[in-house]
């Protein structure tokens, strides 16, 4: 199979740190594209350095919701300078709520802080939604316009908050979850989704799926994810493949 794009992976991750540039080679030989998504300053400036040290991949940077207690305006100043200053960071993510940490007032306040800054630099979003399916809706609804945009990553909601959040010009993403032989409701969201919304990724180095599970994930495993999701839509995997880089590289806006 050729013409990956895993949407969703942290390389920069300690989990890589004895054999990155070792992975990174050999992911290259499958793959097409990564997107490095960030979790604070410190990851944020790690990705961009992997993106601009490697051809095919890509950074998004920002303040992941569990971490947003060491959030500040001078973080998220330095946060937006890079996204000014470095072409290869397509997006501002991952940001979003994860309700099991606690502190929901500051998530909600740093994701919508986030969300203004991405729509001030023109930049679609990553969210991270965990248990807060109601509140990430009701956010993204009240800063609805033109600018919004971005990736559901690592959907885990209904239907019905998939649709919901389409409308509001969002693709949804699925991870190794997918994969998982119990995950029977997530199975039947993804056979709903359209085809023109539809991404994939790994989220490495977590959530690997079979037959690999207790092991590291890393992005040559979204093959694994386009399988079954081609599996689940009954359609040729390259097929399903080459829809889901278009749908990457639109919502990144990444030219060949």
């Amino acid at each position: 199979m050729t013409g990956l794009f895993d949407t969703h992976a942290h390389l920069y991750d300690k989990a890589f740190d004895k054999d990155r540039e070792d992975v990174i080679a050999r992911i290259f030989k499958t793959l097409d594209y990564v997107v490095i998504p960030s979790e604070d300053l410190e990851t944020s400036q790690k990705a961009v350095r992997l993106a601009d040290t490697h051809e095919g991949i890509y950074a998004a940077v920002g303040i992941h919701p569990q971490v947003t207690n060491g959030a500040s305006d001078e973080v998220l100043a330095e946060i937006a300078h890079l996204a000014k200053t470095h072409d290869k960071i397509k997006a501002i993510g991952e940001i979003g709520l994860d309700y099991l940490y606690t502190d929901k007032d500051t998530q909600k306040y740093w994701f919508e802080r986030q969300i203004q800054m991405a729509k001030e630099l023109d930049l679609p979003i990553l969210i991270h939604d965990r248990e807060a399916h109601g509140d990430v809706l009701e956010i993204l609804k009240r800063n609805a316009d033109s600018r919004l945009r971005g990736i559901l990553h690592c959907f885990s909601g209904s239907i019905e908050t998939a649709k919901e959040l389409m409308k509001l010009g969002f693709y949804i993403s699925f991870a190794g979850p997918v994969v998982f032989s119990k995950s029977i409701k997530l199975k039947e969201v993804a056979a709903d989704i359209p085809m023109d919304r539809l991404l994939i990724e790994t989220d490495s180095p977590y959530l690997t799926p079979p037959p690999y599970r207790g092991k590291r994930n890393d992005p040559s495993n979204v093959l694994l994810v386009a399988e079954e999701l081609a599996r689940i839509k009954n359609m040729d995997v390259q097929e399903l493949i080459d829809i889901t880089r278009e749908n990457a590289m639109k919502i990144y806006q990444i030219h060949q």
